[in-house]
């Protein structure tokens, strides 16, 4: 499955995603200026991909006891009073279209010749278009020394700052090669298998 992602990002309540991923929420209502997400968009979730099926106007006089129901709300009456805000109210049809595929990508604890010279090829790209240099193989060391540091500290022992090192180690992650924990990092299988052979 090919992930299309959009820029915006649509947030939902933990309790929100898991009835999500159970196909008892359906629907989202989100006011906007203009709509944000397209239907066939896709956006990654922390229980899998999310897929936009429709996202349609609706005046909130027109909202139902189905929609309510849909969306997760109690009764039409809580469904209305949450939503606030100014803009055009949208119904955005949702469904859970498959896992993330990261996860599967960070499980492959083997390399094979031809993926350690393309993922060779990729973090050569991000070290050639970083503007503070050279980077990936010292955030990978850094956090296969530190799983479950916080990104404060591990940012400061590169004399980074906080933000602009999470924008990276997000990088490392769409690679399959880090995974985020509650606090912190840690390498994936993936990354110890690519930090084993490039250190061989």
């Amino acid at each position: 499955m090919r992930v299309g992602h959009q820029n915006v990002r649509v947030q939902f309540r933990r309790p929100v995603l898991e009835d999500i991923a159970a196909g008892r929420v359906t629907v989202a209502f989100r006011r906007w200026d203009r709509p944000r997400v397209r239907p066939g968009g896709t956006q990654r979730i922390p229980v899998g991909v999310l897929e936009f099926t429709a996202v349609d106007p609706v005046e909130e006089s027109a909202l139902t006891e189905l929609d309510a129901a849909a969306a997760g709300f109690a009764d039409l009456a809580a469904l209305r009073a949450a939503q606030t805000g100014d803009g055009q109210l949208y119904r955005v049809g949702l469904r859970l279209a498959g896992p993330d595929p990261r996860v599967a990508l960070r499980s492959r604890g083997r390399l094979g010749a031809g993926k350690r010279a393309e993922l060779a090829d990729r973090l050569d790209r991000l070290d050639r278009a970083s503007r503070h240099g050279p980077w990936t193989a010292a955030v990978l060391e850094l956090i296969a020394d530190r799983p479950g540091v916080r990104a404060p500290d591990l940012a400061a022992r590169l004399g980074r700052e906080t933000l602009p090192f999470k924008r990276d180690v997000r990088k490392l992650k769409e690679l399959g090669l880090t995974e985020s924990l509650p606090v912190g990092y840690r390498l994936s299988a993936r990354g110890r298998a690519w930090l084993d052979a490039s250190t061989r």
